[in-house]
C-alpha cells in the first residue's frame, strides 16, 4: 500500500497554508521517524533499540549520535545524524509493513525487515535493530 504526503492546503481566513512536515513510526515504534519538505527538505529517524553498525563519531559531533539517521533530497549518501533532540511523536503515524510515505522527493518504506528511506537520486538509508546501512 502506497501512502502519499503531499502538500496539504489548509483554508482559513482566505490564504492556504502548506502543511510540509510528517512524523511517523515503524509498527514496533522501535523507529521514530520526521519527514520536512519546504527549505529543509529531509528526513530523520531515531532508533530506540539498535546493535550500532556505525561507531565512529560523526566529525565535529557535541551531542547524541549512533542512533539517529539523516537523508536531504539531494545527499550523495544518507548519514549518521548528531543530534540533541528527538523527532518521537506519539500522534505520529504508524506506517506499516509494506507502506510507504513519500514527501518533498524523499520516500520511506515499512517492510517487516526494516525501514528504507531513499531520495530521487536512489541514495538514502535501511535501518533495523540488527543493522543499520546508509548508501
Amino acid at each position: 500500500m502506497k501512502i502519499l504526503i503531499g502538500f496539504f492546503l489548509c483554508f482559513g481566513a482566505g490564504s492556504a497554508f502548506a502543511q510540509d512536515y510528517i512524523v511517523f513510526h515503524s509498527p514496533t515504534g522501535n523507529i521514530q521517524c520526521a519527514l520536512y519538505g519546504g527549505d529543509y527538505a529531509g528526513v530523520r529517524c531515531d532508533m530506540a533499540q539498535l546493535t550500532p553498525t556505525y561507531t565512529t563519531m560523526p566529525e565535529g559531533c557535541e551531542f547524541d549520535w549512533g542512533s539517529s539517521f539523516g537523508l536531504d533530497p539531494n545527499s550523495r549518501k544518507g548519514y549518521l545524524a548528531c543530534v540533541s533532540d528527538v523527532v518521537a511523536d506519539s500522534a505520529g503515524l504508524e506506517l506499516g509493513y509494506g507502506e510507504e510515505v513519500t514527501l518533498a522527493g524523499i520516500t520511506c518504506q515499512s517492510e517487516k525487515t526494516g525501514l528504507t528511506c531513499i531520495n530521487p537520486a536512489g541514495h538514502g538509508f535501511t535501518l533495523s535493530k540488527a543493522k543499520q546501512k546508509l548508501f
